[in-house]
C-alpha cells in the first residue's frame, strides 16, 4: 500500500508538467506561437519548479511533509483548469508556470518524507517506486491529453485532468502514513546555514550538476521530436504523437531495476553507462524510419530515468541533515536545466531542425558524463 501511494504521488507530481508536450503542433496553429513560443509552455512550468523547489525545501523542513504534499497536489488542480481559458500563448505561460508553483511542495518533500521515514535498503526501493511513478505521470500525462484532444479538444482534455488532480489529493490525504520521525526546523537563520553548507558539499554540488544535465535532454528531446514528427514524412496526429510516448513505460520497468544496478556498481559507474546509454539513444533519432526514432527514444529515456533514480538516491542516502533543502537545490537546478534546455533547444531547432538539437543534446550529455566521471564519489551502503 505505502509502496504504491508513493508511487501516485510520483504520477499526480508529473501528470501536468509534460502534457502539453502533446499538442505542441497544435498550439502553435490556434494559438498562433512560433516555435519558440510553444516550447516555452513547457518551459514556464519547469522555471517555476526550479525557482520554488528551496523554498518549499525550507517550508517543509518547518512545518511538516504530508501536509504539504496535500495541499500541494490539491493546488495544483486550479491552475490545470485555467489553461483550458487560455486565450492565446501568454496566457498559457502564466498558468503553465502557476501549475509549476505547486511541484516542488510534492517532489522535494516525498523525497524528503522517504529519506527521514525509511533507512537503507527501504530507501531506495521506495525511491525507484517513486521515479517510477513520476515517469508514468509523465508518460499518462501527454498521453491523455494527445487522445483527449481528438475527442473533446484540448481544453476541455485539462478540465479532465484537473478531475483527476482534485482525486489524487483526496487519495493521498488518506493514504500516506503521518511523518513519525520529522523534527520541525521552523529557524530561518539555521536553514540558512544549512544552505551554505550544501553548496559546498560535493553530494549535492555533484547531484545538482547531473540534474541540471539530466533534464536539459529529457524537455529538450522530447519536447521538439514532437514538431519533427509533426513534419513530413510523418505527419503524426496529437493521438500519433501521444502514442510516441509509450516509450515512458519502459522507465516504469527500468527504475526499480537500477536499484539493483546501484547497490552492484554504486551511483558513479551506474550513471557513466546510463549517461551513455543516453548518447547512444539521442543518435538514433537520426535515422529517417520511424521505428528508428522510437528505438532511440526509448533507449534514450531509459538512460535518463536510471540517471535521475541514481542521483536522487544518492542524495537520499548520503545527505543527512536539512534533507528537504538539499532536494530543494537539486530539483532548483534539475529544471532550471529544464528551463534553459527548453529555450536553447528550442532556438537550435528553428536554425537547423532536429539534426542541430540532436548535437546539442549530446553535448548537455557529455556534460553530464563528465560530471559523473570526475565529480561522483562513492556512497555509503545501499544495503544497510
Amino acid at each position: 500500500m505505502l509502496k504504491s501511494t508513493i508511487g501516485l504521488i510520483g504520477m499526480f507530481a508529473f501528470l501536468q508538467v509534460y502534457s502539453v508536450q502533446a499538442v505542441l503542433p497544435v498550439l502553435m496553429m490556434d494559438l498562433s506561437a512560433t516555435e519558440v513560443q510553444a516550447g516555452m509552455t513547457v518551459g514556464a512550468t519547469v522555471m517555476a519548479i526550479a525557482i520554488m523547489s528551496p523554498f518549499l525545501g525550507m517550508l517543509s523542513d518547518a512545518i511538516g511533509r504530508k501536509r504539504i504534499i496535500v495541499g500541494s497536489i490539491l493546488f495544483l488542480a486550479l491552475p490545470t483548469s485555467m489553461i483550458a481559458q487560455s486565450p492565446s500563448i501568454e496566457w498559457m505561460w502564466l498558468w503553465r508556470f502557476m501549475q509549476g508553483l505547486s511541484v516542488p511542495g510534492i517532489t522535494v518533500v516525498t523525497i524528503a518524507y522517504i529519506g527521514e521515514e525509511f533507512e537503507g535498503r527501504a530507501v531506495t526501493d521506495l525511491m525507484s517506486f517513486y521515479v517510477s511513478g513520476t515517469v508514468f505521470g509523465g508518460f499518462m500525462g501527454r498521453f491523455l491529453l494527445g487522445h483527449l484532444h481528438e475527442f473533446i479538444g484540448w481544453r476541455h482534455g485539462y478540465y479532465v485532468m484537473a478531475a483527476m488532480t482534485l482525486i489524487g489529493a483526496i487519495w493521498v490525504s488518506k493514504a500516506l502514513p503521518t511523518s513519525r520521525s520529522f523534527e520541525p526546523n521552523p529557524n530561518f537563520r539555521s536553514a540558512i546555514k544549512t544552505l551554505g553548507e550544501h553548496l559546498v558539499n560535493r553530494y549535492v554540488v555533484t547531484a545538482c550538476l547531473l540534474g541540471a544535465c539530466v533534464l536539459f535532454s529529457l524537455v529538450g528531446c522530447f519536447t521538439f521530436i514532437n514538431l519533427h514528427l509533426a513534419k513530413s514524412p510523418y505527419e503524426l496526429t496529437t493521438g500519433q504523437l501521444a502514442n510516441i510516448f509509450a516509450v515512458y513505460l519502459i522507465g516504469v520497468i527500468i527504475t526499480p531495476l537500477s536499484t539493483t544496478l546501484l547497490r552492484r556498481f554504486g551511483s558513479a559507474r551506474t550513471v557513466r553507462v546510463a549517461v551513455i546509454t543516453s548518447m547512444i539513444g539521442v543518435l538514433i533519432t537520426l535515422f529517417i524510419p520511424l521505428w528508428g526514432i522510437i528505438i532511440g527514444l526509448t533507449i534514450m529515456s531509459s538512460g535518463v530515468f536510471i540517471t535521475q533514480a541514481a542521483t536522487i538516491s544518492y542524495i537520499a542516502i548520503n545527505v543527512k541533515k536539512g534533507r528537504s533543502l538539499a532536494s530543494g537545490l537539486y530539483y532548483m537546478f534539475y529544471y532550471a536545466g529544464g528551463t534553459i534546455g527548453a529555450w536553447l533547444c528550442g532556438l537550435a531547432y528553428e536554425k537547423g531542425q532536429w539534426q542541430l538539437t540532436v548535437w546539442l543534446l549530446l553535448f548537455i550529455q557529455v556534460l553530464a558524463l563528465s560530471v559523473a566521471s570526475f565529480g561522483m564519489v562513492k556512497t555509503k551502503s545501499y544495503t544497510a
